[in-house]
């Protein structure tokens, strides 16, 4: 068995509207699927992607109205990235960001690659990252109605980075458990701390890689608005997944058991820093109950939720996410 890369990441909002303004008008990510969060069903779940939601490009968002200010920390997720396709675009995103006055440091240089480093209105802390070099999992399409150009915009999620104070733990997770392997590593942007370490799974290269930051300096992450939950790891399929929990509980690591979130099955279990990772399949995805060309436009409810949906929507808060096309 073998990760296959990353799966999705999902984090916190205080406003549903808000977000799918930044992450579809300015970001021009395609929001896959309006829907509630299964856990807390009076709130959304958001899903913005690709063209369709393919593995690997999906991040999503709790809405939770009264979510207060993040203070950043360790035992984290401490970074998003997103992927682009190349140098090029990432030029055309430096001069689209400070159009839109989006706050961000320009292009950069990290671990061999070009950067920016941006925060979305609730400071979620964001990277755009090119594909230029990329040689492992490939990135996903630009949504045709996408307000970026297809041949700049965001083809997925890059590398997430884990902020810890004790890294061995985490370490061992991910390289003898989750089959992870180190392949390098690049300077922290913060004095006097280690350099910050990468780990791959799969193919790897920019799909499919976690950094891992190591900072003495830093208390406990406070989570809230622009913070990170979780982030998920590709699985093939349930019979592989089925195989991943039984190895999970016999580390006597404790974990969600197996769940149905519908659009693809997945489980949950902390790592010893306090992370939550999710283990998610494939499929069956997010066109299973919707057309694709309407993906993300009506509040659509797992089966198992739809007996509830006149109850579910008058706890919603009125979101409107119909398009002119």
């Amino acid at each position: 068995m073998e990760l296959k890369g990353i799966h999705h990441v999902s984090a916190i909002t205080a406003s549903a509207a808000n977000n799918v303004h930044f992450y579809t008008d300015v970001l021009g990510m395609r929001l896959v699927k309006k829907t509630i969060n299964q856990d807390d069903p009076s709130v959304y779940h958001l899903f913005y992607a690709d063209e369709i939601g393919n593995p690997g490009t999906d991040l999503t968002f709790f809405e939770i109205p009264r979510a207060g200010t993040t203070y950043p920390g360790i035992s984290s997720i401490s970074r998003t990235s997103l992927r682009v396709p190349n140098d090029g675009a990432l030029k055309y995103w430096n001069n689209r960001l400070t159009e839109y006055g989006v706050d961000h440091d320009g292009m950069t240089e990290q671990g061999g690659r070009q950067v920016i480093h941006f925060r979305d209105p609730e400071n979620q802390r964001l990277t755009l990252i090119s594909d230029e070099t990329n040689a492992g999992v490939k990135g996903g399409n630009v949504w045709e109605h996408s307000s970026v150009p297809a041949d700049k915009g965001i083809i997925g999620l890059g590398p997430i980075k884990l902020t810890v104070q004790d890294p061995a733990p985490t370490i061992n997770v991910l390289t003898r458990i989750l089959t992870f392997r180190e392949t390098g590593s690049y300077p922290s942007p913060i004095q006097e701390q280690d350099d910050i370490r990468v780990f791959a799974t799969g193919e790897g290269g920019t799909g499919a890689e976690v950094h891992l930051e190591v900072r003495s300096d830093l208390p406990k992450e406070r989570p809230g608005r622009g913070s990170v939950h979780h982030v998920a790891f590709r699985v093939d399929n349930e019979n592989e997944l089925a195989k991943w929990k039984d190895r999970i509980q016999a580390e006597r690591i404790p974990n969600s058991g197996l769940v149905d979130r519908f659009y693809f099955k997945s489980f949950y279990f902390r790592e010893p820093n306090g992370i939550l990772f999710e283990l998610a399949t494939d499929g069956p995805g997010f066109a299973t109950d919707e057309d694709v060309d309407h993906l993300g436009e009506s509040l659509a409810l797992p089966p198992f939720f739809e007996n509830q949906r006149d109850a579910i929507e008058a706890n919603l808060k009125p979101l409107d996410t119909t398009r002119p096309y």
